[in-house]
């Protein structure tokens, strides 16, 4: 179990988070005031787990406040031990593929997210990130060659940008796909395309158009606040947007 945070380790946190990665001045504090609540809930998560060590809720929520922090090891570590509180945790446990992703176990990633699809064999979004993580650990052309087949339609804009992660549609070509089709004032639709468009341009070497559509989807009104919340995958989004303008991605 992690320590509980001491009050000099809590404001080092805040103060790191708030100095690195580039500042988006419409929305830096915005994007401040909501690190500090969640490293404010990571710190509450911490004092709870002392009283009930064996509460898969509260490791879950301690690994998403982790994760979105930028703790990826510790994510990783609060995941797992949900799985190994209770088994049925794995195979559904697709934050657990992306906390590895972003702690640079890509073939473990990879892995977790195959164990999903036998889950869930209708969720593209879980098979893209198959292929992202084996990209990183296995190139691009095996990851294609290696992709999760789906027979279902899923939901917009997913079929698109699975044919464009295979090679077979350019970005643009989704992006005015969502246009023709009138679904580019549809939030979601817009940001997905707009994230992993920039996520493939990411992957083909392409960096500024992969800052202009990954801070677009960073920038989604709807990311954050889909689910009552930021929604996780807005998280992940201004994660990948923070780490691709620093040169950490």
């Amino acid at each position: 179990m992690f320590p509980a945070l001491s009050l000099r380790h809590f404001s080092l946190l805040i103060a790191a988070l708030l100095a690195v990665g580039p500042v988006w001045a419409e929305d830096d504090a915005e994007i401040r005031a909501m690190l500090t609540r969640t490293a404010t809930e990571l710190a509450e998560c911490t004092t709870a787990l002392a009283q009930a060590p064996d509460s898969v809720r509260l490791y879950s929520r301690r690994g998403d406040c982790q994760l979105f922090l930028g703790q990826f090891p510790e994510a990783v570590a609060d995941y797992e031990k949900m799985i190994a509180l209770d088994a049925a945790q794995d195979a559904p446990h697709w934050r657990l593929g992306i906390a590895y992703y972003f702690a640079g176990q890509f073939a473990k990633s990879a892995r977790q997210f195959e164990k999903y699809h036998a889950y869930d064999g209708r969720d593209r979004e879980n098979g893209i990130w198959k292929f992202l993580a084996q990209a990183r650990a296995d190139g691009l052309e095996k990851a294609r060659a290696e992709m999760l087949a789906y027979a279902q339609f899923d939901r917009e804009p997913f079929p698109s940008l699975y044919e464009m992660f295979a090679g077979r549609k350019t970005t643009d070509e989704v992006l005015r796909e969502v246009e023709e089709k009138g679904l580019s004032k549809d939030g979601a639709v817009s940001f997905f395309a707009s994230y992993y468009g920039g996520l493939n341009e990411a992957l083909l070497g392409h960096r500024e158009r992969a800052l202009e559509l990954t801070a677009k989807a960073r920038a989604s009104r709807w990311g954050r606040t889909a689910e009552g919340g930021p929604a996780y995958m807005w998280q992940v989004a201004r994660i990948h947007a923070e780490r691709l303008a620093t040169g950490a991605e």
